[in-house]
């Protein structure tokens, strides 16, 4: 009786050495690529918008191409902080004198209203003017990206731990800086 247990152990073993083992492995290294290719893509879509000053609908495609390449799928939030100067007058005794002050306000516009810009409801061409986003030097602008779905990586650590890791994002990454020049 005793011989069969340790056989079935030993079967049991070599499955998950020769098999189980080497399968969670090549998905967690998939992962890992696809960790470097959505951060290759962020980093050149955030600092081309930097330095061009604008967004195009071609240049959003193909950004989202380049994430897409991964297999997986992902919630893009982009976030575009305008700097506005307001002029800083008194209330008190003489209403409406300047200060010789300016306080520094910025007016965000976040993903919906980039996306309505880029990609409006009529039929343009791609190329056409109207749908580019303008943003102006000084400003600032970030790209937030996670993953939405499972990955491979994430499915088979679930399987060989036998736990639900949950909704959790694998593949997460915001970058962002100042927009440096108005290349439009």
């Amino acid at each position: 009786m005793s011989n069969a247990i340790s056989k079935f152990a030993a079967v049991l073993l070599t499955v998950v050495v020769m098999y189980i083992y080497p399968a969670a492995e090549a998905s967690q290294r998939q992962d890992d690529l696809s960790r470097i290719v959505v951060y290759n893509a962020v980093t050149q879509f955030v600092d081309a918008v930097r330095n061009k000053g604008y967004i195009s609908p071609v240049m959003y495609r193909q950004f989202l191409k380049e994430m897409q390449a991964t297999g997986n799928e992902f919630d893009v939030q982009m976030e575009h902080l305008h700097k506005k100067y307001h002029p800083e007058y008194t209330d008190a005794a003489n209403p409406g004198t300047f200060q010789n002050t300016f306080s520094t306000v910025y007016e965000g516009s976040y993903t919906s209203d980039i996306m309505d810009r880029i990609f409006p409801e009529n039929a343009l061409p791609n190329d056409d003017v109207s749908r580019i986003y303008k943003l102006t030097a000084g400003d600032f602008f970030k790209v937030t990206v996670k993953n939405v779905n499972r990955t491979p990586g994430t499915v088979m650590l679930d399987f060989i731990t036998g736990a639900l890791t949950g909704e959790t994002a694998v593949i997460a990454f915001l970058y962002g800086g100042m927009v440096i020049n108005e290349d439009y």
